[in-house]
């Protein structure tokens, strides 16, 4: 039974909503963040980035408490109101010919605990911490956690119902992406939304483990500290979106060098795992699981892997990224930690056909190798299982805009 249910999020007043919302702030870089922060008064990068009006770049502990000043700012000037019932709300997106429709809705904390709420990646202690520390301070959470669900004719229905209807905030970006939100107040509605959620047995994260993580981890802090903690520390902030709307891409992977071999022999130590065809200078990229890409030295590659080769034991050896681990990056390339290896880099799909040829052309690595997207039912079968996938294995839309809906911890 997943434990979801409404909340009342702070959010821009219905003419500022364009303006406030942004793009997650690690996908900015220093210049674009300084525009912004010029030319835009609501933009939520504010709140985000308040060390910046002092000319200061802080981090961690110096940080938090600016970022909580600046908040209560936005609060204060009414650019931020906070809703005064319990809410369910329909976020959609158009985003390169994608829709995406679901609803943002909070979940219980013991979802995460008994296993309701599955993972397919490992955290990183160090990053929970942060961002627990963040969350303790700021005492808010603005970037909702991307969860999927089995598709529900039900619940579609709900939401057809609202989405018919004039959206609270609709807005496009520069990026040529359009932003929906619809309202869910009515108690029928919520009560029918929450009952079906309800019989659902398990939810799987999509993209957000060390928010989960950290917010299951503020729990804890707040129970220990005041054992009648408010309802709000035991919950998080998702959004919830069916599987078949989930758009999945792959990592490639580029390596620095070919570990103290020339082409001719990278060549034949690959064909011991795989059957290689040699796709001249033309653009060429995997067309099924269990095939891989490669682009050396100016010439694109196809690797079909060797039947006999392949043993598929467990959830993970189906993966690509880990079979490519085990037939190629470790035994030949010498690649030990996908982690840390300096010699290894990791390039979203999503940067273009061509982006992988560009590196290595300029002899930024010397080999790349393009992956198959990791399907839902791949990843749903490594939470189910309760493995972990290598280092970026996918690269998940839809991606949500920051401070169109915010939960309050307090």
């Amino acid at each position: 039974m997943a434990k979801v249910k409404p909340f009342r999020a702070v959010r821009p007043e219905r003419a500022l909503s364009s303006l406030v919302a942004t793009r997650t702030y690690i996908s900015y870089n220093h210049k674009s963040i300084e525009e912004k922060l010029a030319g835009n008064p609501y933009s939520f990068l504010h709140v985000l980035h308040p060390d910046r009006r002092y000319g200061l770049e802080l981090e961690g502990i110096e940080k938090y408490p600016l970022v909580r000043n600046r908040y209560l700012d936005f609060k204060s000037t009414k650019t931020f109101i906070k809703d005064d019932e319990d809410t369910y709300y329909i976020y959609r997106q158009k985003h390169e010919g994608h829709i995406f429709t679901g609803i943002i809705s909070s979940i219980s904390v013991e979802d995460y605990f008994n296993g309701k709420i599955k993972l397919h990646e490992e955290t990183i202690s160090k990053r929970e911490d942060i961002f627990t520390e963040y969350l303790n301070i700021t005492g808010f959470n603005s970037e909702p956690v991307l969860i999927t669900y089995p598709d529900n004719e039900k619940i579609d229905g709900i939401i057809s119902k609202y989405t018919n209807e004039r959206a609270e905030y609709e807005f496009a970006t520069t990026n040529k992406d359009i932003h929906y939100l619809w309202l869910i107040q009515n108690k029928e509605d919520i009560y029918l939304i929450t009952k079906y959620f309800e019989k659902i047995e398990s939810v799987y994260i999509a993209d957000g483990h060390h928010r989960s993580a950290s917010s299951a981890n503020l729990s804890k802090i707040k129970q220990s500290d005041n054992p009648d903690v408010i309802d709000a520390v035991n919950h998080f902030m998702t959004y919830m979106i069916p599987e078949s709307q989930l758009k999945i891409y792959s990592f490639n992977r580029l390596v620095k060098d070919l570990n103290g071999m020339t082409k001719e022999q990278l060549l034949m130590e690959l064909d011991t795992y795989y059957r290689i065809e040699n796709k001249g200078k033309m653009y060429y990229r995997p067309s099924k699981k269990h095939h891989f890409s490669m682009y050396l030295d100016g010439e694109y590659y196809s690797l079909y892997l060797r039947k006999e080769k392949f043993t598929n034991n467990n959830p993970l050896d189906d993966l690509d990224s880990q079979l490519i681990y085990e037939t190629i990056l470790n035994p030949i390339l010498d690649i030990k930690d996908m982690r840390n290896d300096i010699r290894i880099s990791y390039q979203s799909e999503k940067m273009g056909i061509g982006s992988m040829k560009t590196k290595v052309d300029a002899a930024e690595f010397s080999v790349g190798f393009g992956l198959y997207p990791v399907s839902v039912k791949q990843l749903k079968n490594i939470a189910d299982s309760e493995y972990n996938m290598p280092p970026k294995s996918t690269y998940i839309e839809p991606k949500l805009r920051s401070g169109l809906t915010i939960y309050e911890f307090e």
